[in-house]
């Protein structure tokens, strides 16, 4: 058991090492971090895009210091509980160490390594995914109530983490209803765990209802300009990619779910699978979101694998699955994250092309690939935006005003002269202060005239001019001007509260 858990530690410690080597230094945060951050400096039970619990975490950081180091731990974490949710669950399936070794490496060398780069949801939302899964399995093999109510607590904080977790529940019940595990609804104490769960998820439903649901429009703007876009081929193709390394374990975990005797009583897993991968494809959902998904698969795959190469010359392929997710790895290393300057990829773009990583949305190749360009430039805006900020504000108040959240979330973020901006962005369409009257105003473009804004702002202010702009040639953000305008003529709450009513309005 000693032996065990230090080689289990050792996988911890490998993790947070990578997960904390994997950004260099040249990089900042991500503009989705910055949205997910500052909502921790607006704790409610829901926003426009997500549920609370991540916010939860963002005041967290923000009370540990909101440091660097504290914003990347978490998903870090996330990650490294995830491989030990995995240990455990071979050790319940009486599984072998060389098949919790053959897992850990596979998870560990995997698209969770990108995953928990970024202070989002999805971390904390795979690792929920296999703590379900996992419980499930502590249920069928003891049959002991206690684990449904898990479940129910552990489906609650998934629903309140990202809602994308009722996929896993719409695979699950008609998979269960599909093999002899159907007799868990025959079970009052299962209706009685859904009722926990209703009571945990019940203070984001209340909100949801009390503000419209705005869940309901986000997911049909997603749809109309994301989701429409997702190509199922493409879907497919990233199923193999995310734990390429896993491949045969995870065809193996299949399999064995199906044929071999003592997995019997969790074929219903198999369809599961089957299920709720045929749910996101009806949907056209994003590839990673079923992600959460595989580490169970994995689980199962290494620990009949572990079987069948006890036996005779299979003995000698051990190695050789635990060396496959290594070898496939180190060639990603280099290309995959932002662990090498904007420097050295523009000077060194032929692998990163090949591998289409320099192709943006827009369908153009550009210098970096889209997402480190999406940490650039960051702390240049915030600077000059407190430079600016400091010069109007000795003449009254000054509101900042951003096109986008992820201006608005760095400059808050990065920001020394106490700066709160806003934007008709994202859920920051709820956190104006309009209690008081405003003097001044710093505007944050992207990619605007100068001439166009000077002419449409300008009127309603004594003086205006472009104060300054992201000059970082590697920023997605280049270009974005910080405009001035000093002296109010009129009370500009008016022309901004109408503007709020027309966003909520679409809402």
């Amino acid at each position: 058991m000693k032996k065990s858990y230090l080689i289990l530690f050792f996988f911890i410690i490998v993790k947070f090492i990578l997960q904390y080597s994997l950004i260099s230094s040249e990089y900042e945060l991500h503009r989705d971090e910055y949205l997910h951050l500052d909502q921790g400096n607006h704790l409610a039970w829901g926003y426009l895009s997500v549920p609370p619990v991540n916010s939860w975490l963002a005041w967290l950081v923000k009370t540990l210091g909101g440091s660097i180091f504290w914003v990347k731990f978490f998903p870090a974490f996330f990650g490294a509980m995830t491989i030990v949710v995995v240990w455990k669950i071979i050790d319940e399936l009486q599984g072998s160490l060389y098949a919790k070794i053959l897992a850990s490496t596979g998870i560990l060398l995997s698209v969770l390594l990108r995953i928990n780069l970024l202070f989002q949801p999805t971390s904390l939302e795979v690792l929920l995914w296999t703590l379900i899964y996992y419980v499930l399995i502590l249920y069928f093999n003891s049959e002991k109530v206690k684990w449904l109510y898990l479940a129910a607590v552990i489906f609650g904080i998934g629903f309140l983490n990202k809602y994308n977790i009722v996929f896993s529940v719409l695979g699950i019940i008609p998979a269960v209803l599909l093999t002899r595990q159907r007799k868990i609804f025959a079970q009052p104490h299962l209706y009685g765990a859904a009722f926990v769960a209703v009571l945990i998820m019940l203070p984001n439903l209340i909100w949801q209802y009390k503000f419209d649901f705005p869940v309901v429009s986000h997911m049909k703007e997603l749809s109309e300009r994301q989701l429409v876009h997702v190509d199922r081929f493409g879907f497919f193709k990233s199923q193999i990619l995310f734990f390429i390394g896993s491949l045969l374990v995870i065809i193996a975990g299949f399999y064995a779910l199906l044929f071999y005797k003592p997995f019997e009583k969790f074929r219903s897993f198999f369809w599961a699978y089957v299920i709720t991968i045929a749910l996101f494809l009806f949907f056209k959902a994003k590839d990673y979101y079923a992600v959460g998904i595989y580490p169970v698969f994995i689980a199962f795959g290494a620990v009949f694998l572990a079987h069948i190469f006890d036996k005779s010359w299979k003995k000698f392929l051990k190695p050789v699955f635990i060396l496959v997710p290594v070898l496939l790895f180190l060639p990603l290393y280099n290309l995959a994250f932002p662990n090498k300057s904007p420097e050295y990829i523009v000077n060194h773009p032929e692998k990163y092309k090949k591998m289409g990583l320099l192709r943006w949305e827009d369908g153009k190749d550009h210098p970096l690939p889209q997402d480190f360009a999406d940490m650039q430039g960051w702390k240049e805006l915030a600077q000059k935006v407190d430079k600016e900020y400091s010069q109007l504000s000795e003449s009254g108040r000054t509101l900042v005003l951003c096109d986008n959240y992820g201006q608005a979330g760095a400059v808050n973020y990065y920001s020394k002269k106490g700066v709160q901006a806003v934007s008709f962005n994202a859920d920051y369409i709820n956190w104006f202060d309009l209690s008081k009257k405003y003097d001044n105003l710093i505007r944050v473009k992207e990619f605007s005239k100068e001439e166009d804004e000077l002419k449409e702002t300008g009127p309603y202010f004594e003086n205006s001019k472009a104060a300054d702009s992201i000059v970082n040639k590697f920023a997605r953000e280049k270009g974005t001007t910080i405009f001035s305008f000093k002296g109010a003529k009129i009370d500009i709450r008016t022309n901004i509260r109408e503007e709020i009513n027309e966003v909520k309005h679409r809402y």
